[in-house]
Order: structure tokens, then sequence, then C-alpha cells
């Protein structure tokens, strides 16, 4: 090779680098001297302005729904959502305060609640909602926002199929007292599976999928030795057997929102309010902090009746406006702790716990209602949303009590 065809070479390579990552490097610098020193010429190497990627892919559902000032919320399951029970609950949000749903995607037993396009996930389907695209254009309508509950790791359904992503005790699946059987959040298949359910929400038009049952069986971390099933990939990490689980709930919990990413929604997570009084909750493997630290919205479950004697309150489900404002400030000072500050926006309670009493049971109404959220709201929390199980909500609420 001669010397003009060197230099040539050279200088063409240095070029092609610096137009390939726009910045001059000293070792760049130091190749054009080379290059200088053979030509006898004045050389000089400048940055060159290099447009930035093409902008990220976003799925667009074709639905425009706006975040309200604050979201309000109520449960609706699928069977409600695909039935005559929709204009109801829809007729309750329009005429109050209320401004958004938590519709059942995937419940609690693992059944989908409308009919898949993937044939993968066809024998889980149970057709309550036979049209979501039309369901939530009537949601977009009314100016209601809609929000996907996706139960996560509670799934007796995938656990009966695939017993080697569940847990086993001689041979059969495990079951807790109620027969619910749970997958195995160890199991990056199970991440995956649910994932792609999530990702059907946000395709269909939702704009927040949110995770329940991100945790491990109640009671875990006392049978967990008695109990046969795999830790994956996180046999051999040199933790404690506690810090395995949370590592495994809150690895989930990021794969999810970075999985979710190239879709226009918000991720939230629902999550014992316990948890956030307590640096992490051993059995079940929730860290509040981690788990807020990665989603965008943190849905504390701190239901009165769900608390056993607590912050110096000894029947906390007669006494809903103490118990909510006591947690409140828990979770406020360990949420502001946090770099990354998701929304507050928790689940109160609208339903009665007989199981409590052995007299005459605590009813929950207007009342009840109207004290959690005024509780919630003094404490700077103005978000929240309302569970009944059967989707049966109290009459005359002020859901706005403090305005």
């Amino acid at each position: 090779m001669g010397k003009r065809q060197l230099c040539v070479l050279i200088f063409s390579s240095i070029i092609l680098a610096v137009l390939s990552v726009g910045t001059v490097s000293a070792e760049e610098e130091e190749s054009a001297k080379e290059v200088q020193l053979l030509t006898k010429k004045q050389m000089v190497l400048k940055t060159l302005e290099v447009p930035d990627p093409a902008a990220r892919f976003v799925y667009d559902s074709g639905f425009d729904f706006e975040y309200p000032d604050a979201v309000r919320g109520i449960y609706v399951t699928g069977p409600s959502a695909g039935g005559a029970k929709m204009s109801e609950l829809t007729k309750l949000v329009e005429s109050t305060d209320l401004n958004a749903m938590v519709i059942d995607i995937k419940e609690d037993h693992g059944n989908l609640t409308f009919e898949p396009e993937d044939e993968k996930y066809a024998d889980i389907a149970e057709s309550y909602i036979d049209d979501p695209k039309k369901m939530l254009k009537t949601l977009e309508e009314k100016g209601i926002y809609p929000i996907a509950r996706v139960v996560v790791f509670k799934d007796t359904l995938l656990a009966e199929k695939r017993p080697d992503l569940s847990y086993t005790q001689n041979g059969k699946v495990w079951v807790n007292g109620r027969g619910e059987a749970f997958v195995n959040p160890f199991m990056k298949e199970v991440w995956e599976y649910n994932l792609e359910i999530a990702k059907m929400a946000a395709e269909m038009g939702f704009k927040e999928i949110q995770f329940d049952y991100v945790r491990f069986p109640e009671g875990f971390g006392n049978r967990d030795d008695i109990l046969e099933y795999s830790q994956g990939d996180y046999a051999n990490l040199e933790l404690e057997e506690v810090q395995k689980r949370v590592k495994a709930v809150t690895d989930f919990v990021a794969f999810a929102r970075e999985g979710l990413s190239n879709y226009d929604v918000d991720v939230s997570v629902d999550i014992f309010g316990y948890s956030a009084t307590i640096p992490e909750a051993p059995n079940i493997g929730q860290n509040f902090s981690k788990i807020s630290s990665n989603v965008d919205v943190i849905s504390s479950m701190i239901y009165p009746s769900h608390w056993g004697p607590y912050f110096g309150i000894s029947k906390p489900d007669a006494e809903p406006y103490r118990l909510i404002s006591e947690y409140a400030k828990v979770e406020n000072e360990v949420l502001g702790k946090l770099e990354n500050k998701p929304t507050s926006r928790p689940w109160i309670q609208d339903f009665e716990a007989p199981w409590l009493y052995s007299g005459p049971t605590k009813q929950y109404g207007k009342a009840e209602v109207e004290v959690q959220i005024k509780a919630l709201k003094e404490n700077g929390i103005n978000e929240y949303l309302i569970w009944n199980a059967g989707n049966n909500y109290s009459p005359n609420v002020d859901y706005t009590p403090m305005n």
C-alpha cells in the first residue's frame, strides 16, 4: 500500500468514527496528528451535531383519556363490567365526584374477563366483557378514567396447569385455607405470562395497569421449608431467604414497568398497608419503599377491618377515621424519603366485616366512607379507591367532603 493510499485510509477511518459518535476522543486526536505528519497538511477535527435517535415507539390505542384532577375510583368486577350492573355503576360515577373505575382484567382465580386474541390465553378466558373496546369507548365519552386490575401471583388456574410454576406438597399443588393456589414469584416465566396480559389491557385502551397480589402467599415464611418449589435464578444468590423473596417481588415490579414502557400507561401496585409500617413484610416479600420506587402509583390496602390492634387502636374497624389518619402519617413519612416518589392512592373500605364481631357488626355507609376520605385529605393524600367486592356502594356519599 502506497503512502497516499495509507493516508486516505486513515483519514477515512477517523471521519467515519467521528460521524458515528458525534464526539472527538483523545485516540482520534492522536490519529489526526499521524495523518498530519504524513500529509504535511494542517487538519482540524470538529465535533459534528448528530440528531437524537428516533423517538421511542409508543402504542396508541386510539382513545383519549385525561388524567383527572385526582383519581377517585371504585372497583368493578368482570361480571359487573360486562353485565347490566355496569350502567348503574357508570351512573354513580357520572353523577358524583367519582371519576375512575378499576376493572378486573385478570381476576383472583386466574381467569381473564374477556376473550383474548392470543390463543395461548384462550383456556383461561371468561367472556364477561364481550366487547372491551366498546366498554372503553363509553367510558371515554363519559370522562371516566379506566384502570385495569391484573392479579399476578394468586392464580389457581396457572398453578394447576403448571405445578412447576407453583408450590407442591406431597406431590400436589399446595393451596391455602381458602382453597386458593399461588404461583411462584421466583419464576420469570410467570412474570412474562402476566406482562403479556398487562400489554393486552394497555392495547385495549386502559390508561393504567394495576398489579394486585404482587407477593408470596401469606405466612409463606412459616411453610417454605415444607413446600417444594424452585428459586430459579435466585437459588444461588448469597442472600437470606427473606431478602430473596423481597428481591424477587421487587424485580418483578421493575420488570413489568420496563415491559410496559412502550405503552402510554401508568403502572400501579396494590400492597398491604402494614408493609409501610415495618422495614419489610418478611413472609410475603413486600418491601414498601422498594416497590414504591418502581411504580407510578402505590395503592395501600388500608381497610380498617384488615388491621388487628394497631396504632394504639384496639378495634380499627370501629374507628375508620382514626385508623386512616394514623396510617397516612406513617406512609407520608416513608414516601417522603424516596427520590422517586409515586402518587399515593390508597384503597378504602365500603363494606362490613361481620367476622370481627360476636355481636352487632359495625356498619359502613355514607359517614364511614366520608371520614376515611377526610382523614386522607387532611394528610395531603388526595386520591383513593373504594373497595366493595360485590360492587354495592353506599348511596349519597360526598366523595369530596373537604370541598
